[in-house]
């Protein structure tokens, strides 16, 4: 049971997200101790964001394509060969301006390719990827998938979905601007679920 983990706090490993990430990957450690366990830190590492020569690269064709169009595709194949190889994904994901952070926004942008993770069909876009586990772990300073106002879950799911993956898990950390109590209260519910996640 091989992990995937991607980070994408601008805080790094102080992140609340990204504490959350490695809780879990303790616990996946417990559990698969024989388990390998890839980590891509998009704060760290960031991905390029998507401009008008990267999608030129990642749709050039193959027999007039440049050294450095040659240089993008490989970098793409490189993050989805992450994707693929993983048995399980873990997303550590905070909320900024009620969205995803953009460094995970173009990681993501860099999986979704037409005709390699999914291709279009007369009924509509069908993924091309083994459905696998996908957990993501998402730390809100204020109070959102509660109340209504969680605009990252459909979008992952949707993204996600596209590609043939729909085994997606939440876990909330929500609250964590809103007093200690609130917050500690709130991290130590989301480590317990994750714990019931890997042993379920």
């Amino acid at each position: 049971m091989n992990l995937l983990v991607v980070k994408s706090s601008v805080f790094a490993g102080g992140g609340q997200s990204s504490m959350l990430a490695e809780k879990f990957v303790q616990n996946w450690r417990d559990q698969y101790p024989d388990a390998e366990v890839a980590e891509r830190d998009l704060s760290a590492h960031p991905v390029p964001h998507l401009d008008a020569s990267r999608i030129g690269a990642l749709f050039s064709a193959p027999d007039g394509r440049t050294v450095e169009q040659q240089a993008v595709l490989d970098y793409a194949d490189e993050l989805l060969a992450e994707v693929t190889s993983a048995d399980a994904i873990v997303l550590a994901v905070p909320m900024y301006n009620f969205g995803v952070p953009s460094q995970l926004k173009a990681w993501l942008d860099h999986l979704a390719r037409a005709g390699v993770s999914f291709k279009y069909t007369e009924t509509g876009p069908v993924g091309l990827l083994q459905d696998k586990p996908v957990y993501i772990l998402a730390a809100r300073g204020g109070v959102y998938h509660a109340a209504g106002q969680d605009y990252q879950a459909p979008f992952l799911r949707q993204f996600f979905g596209l590609l043939g993956i729909t085994s997606l898990e939440f876990v909330y950390a929500e609250g964590l601007n809103m007093g200690e109590d609130a917050k500690q209260q709130a991290l130590a519910e989301a480590e317990q679920q994750i714990a019931s996640l890997i042993v379920a």
